[in-house]
């Protein structure tokens, strides 16, 4: 499949009818996209407050070291979540693979939201809090491959980045809405309520949109033509292994890409907290502001993709931040000035920017139909679930036995190995599965 009417042969080319079905299907795919990433996040935001409740023992460093421990296995479910909802989605449909992928994550959230805390049900808590974050990991695991895919399969011709860039969109605005979400309640309530009920307003809150984003989901068209569908090799791991060298390239780019992105967002409010030693409530605000303004660069980005090639944004990006990730967060852990602080952030987040606005479409291209939402999903989850989600871990670890520098250079070097592979990928453009002749 070279262009997108192919599997939309109801739609007419370059009409006003196949513009507004687009921008539909971009919001009705988000919107279930933004609830997995708000609920997935809302986590990382909240366990601050609820790690003692969970894990009563030990100073904070080592509450939140276990905290993060369950955040990083809800990572390594991603691989599982990959390969399962890769296959629904090339097998039997995107639209039924991003139903059940929001269904899931709407039951762990839920879940986590009414959980007991160790007061209450001893050793059972964070067996249950793991239990809930691994259903969590299966669905996102599963939700970024398909929708990177449905995102990329219905957009137009030349302006595939500018309208895959919103996936980062809602990525980032599910990250920026848990993080609101937790600046309110800091307002609301006092440190006291936060620490005892109130981390539970987030993922309750995340279950009842869940529900609004499966009802805009059920609208979606189909992506996936029945003859893709119904290939011998659809959605198969052999019919993946058929691509070694697509698969190799989006390795290296979730390697390098995710570990940068979670340092700059997810980390980052531990880090300035518990490093830098500024107060929890300002780090809230500097990260809603940087969050806000990385959101809306995504289209811009994107957008830029399209005139320059996604190959040469991947080059600005990985050599970028190969030589800006030590400098960056040497001076961040170094600083307590304010606007220093957001400063320094908004330089990682714009190198993070030309990775994030095309994250999906760049691997899309890079595969045929019949196993493009396994191969952009899986493996990226693996890669994902071994450098994005460690993240937070490895770099506590270091902190905890006095070498926290390392962890910057251990940024800079995974971003190295993206821009090899960038150097290594072909020009989508011309040798692409979306756009190009197909061949790579």
């Amino acid at each position: 499949m070279t262009a997108i009417a192919a599997s939309h042969p109801a739609i007419p080319a370059d009409s006003t009818a196949q513009k507004l079905s687009r921008i539909k299907a971009i919001v009705a795919a988000s919107s279930g996209n933004l609830v997995e990433w708000y609920d997935f996040y809302a986590y990382a935001f909240t366990s601050i407050y609820f790690a003692a409740a969970f894990f009563p023992s030990g100073d904070q460093t080592s509450q939140l070291l276990a905290t993060a421990g369950i955040f990083a296995v809800g990572f390594f479910m991603r691989p599982l979540g990959g390969w399962l909802f890769g296959w629904i989605a090339d097998a039997h449909g995107r639209k039924n693979s991003m139903v059940l992928s929001v269904l899931l994550m709407c039951a762990g959230s839920l879940m986590i939201g009414m959980l007991p805390t160790y007061q209450t049900i001893g050793a059972a808590a964070p067996a249950l809090l793991l239990f809930a974050r691994m259903a969590q990991g299966l669905s996102v695991g599963g939700e970024y491959g398909t929708a990177a895919t449905y995102m990329s399969e219905i957009a137009g011709k030349g302006n595939r980045g500018f309208y895959s860039s919103f996936q980062y969109v809602t990525l980032i605005g599910g990250q920026l809405l848990a993080l609101l979400v937790v600046v309110v309640l800091q307002q609301t309530l006092s440190l006291d309520e936060l620490k005892e009920w109130g981390w539970r307003v987030p993922f309750l809150f995340g279950a009842v949109a869940a529900v609004v984003a499966l009802y805009l989901r059920r609208s979606l068209q189909e992506t996936a033509s029945a003859e893709t569908m119904h290939r011998r090799e659809a959605g198969s791991l052999s019919g993946l292994w058929r691509h070694k060298r697509a698969l190799l390239i989006v390795l290296a780019f979730t390697i390098g890409g995710s570990l940068f992105f979670y340092t700059f967002t997810t980390y980052m409010q531990k880090f300035l907290v518990n490093s830098v030693k500024l107060d929890a409530k300002t780090v809230s605000s500097i990260m809603t502001a940087a969050l806000i303004a990385f959101m809306l660069l995504q289209p811009v980005f994107g957008a830029l993709s399209d005139r320059i090639g996604r190959r040469n944004n991947m080059l600005l990006f990985s050599g970028c931040a190969t030589l800006a990730a030590v400098p960056l967060l040497m001076m961040l852990s170094s600083t307590t000035n304010v606007y220093a602080v957001f400063g320094l952030i908004m330089v990682g987040l714009m190198i993070a920017c030309f990775y994030t606005s095309i994250s999906g479409v760049v691997k899309a291209e890079l595969f045929p139909p019949e196993v493009r939402a396994l191969g952009v999903g899986l493996p990226y989850a693996i890669a994902n679930a071994m450098f994005g989600g460690t993240a937070e871990y490895v770099a506590l670890s270091l902190k905890s036995s006095g070498y926290e520098t390392v962890f910057f250079w251990y940024v800079a070097a995974m971003a190295c190995v993206a821009f090899i592979a960038s150097l290594w990928m072909p020009d989508t453009r011309t040798r692409g599965y979306l756009e190009g002749d197909g061949r790579i």
